[in-house]
């Protein structure tokens, strides 16, 4: 797919982007070679091939989940200015 130098003038003013002429052709190139490469992608058939989360096939290794501190909630919430029903209360700031 090849786009026109007024499609990309309407992109770039959709994007709120200021191109001068020279610049709106190295863009037109680039964005036609980038629909280019995804007209390519799309050719392939890719039937009967399960989608994967990762190219490489790998695990993460991860730390055990565990509670590494106890509750101290009551603790927080004595020294705090006010609490109510275990939730802090705050000053309303939007009316």
């Amino acid at each position: 797919m090849s786009l026109s130098p007024q499609d990309v003038a309407r992109i770039a003013l959709l994007s709120r982007i200021e191109l001068s002429p020279a610049e709106l052709e190295a863009s037109r190139q680039q964005l036609t070679g980038i629909l280019g490469f995804i007209e390519q992608l799309q050719a392939v058939d890719t039937a009967g091939i399960e989608p994967m989360a990762h190219a490489l096939d790998l695990a993460q290794r991860l730390r055990p989940d565990g509670v590494t501190e106890g509750d101290q909630r009551e603790l927080f919430q004595a020294i705090a200015p006010e609490v109510e029903n275990g939730l802090y209360l705050v000053p309303k700031v939007i009316e």
